[in-house]
């Protein structure tokens, strides 16, 4: 399933990558995209929303 995110916090291509691996810790098949410069993350995965928004906000960064 197709879920997409707004994301906060992220500024570079470190970010973008703390953010797929964060989503790819507990989904390890998830397909993560992250558009640094419109914050969107999109994510592919049969794992819950708030799961996902979980380990986001884990790593340090505000989804929604």
């Amino acid at each position: 399933m197709s879920q997409k995110f707004q994301v906060t916090g992220m500024s570079c291509g470190h970010c973008a990558n703390l953010v797929q691996n964060a989503v790819q810790t507990i989904d390890p098949k998830a397909q993560v995209t992250v558009d640094l410069e419109t914050g969107h993350v999109d994510v592919v995965s049969e794992h819950p929303r708030a799961d996902i928004i979980v380990a986001i906000e884990n790593a340090g960064y505000r989804a929604q």
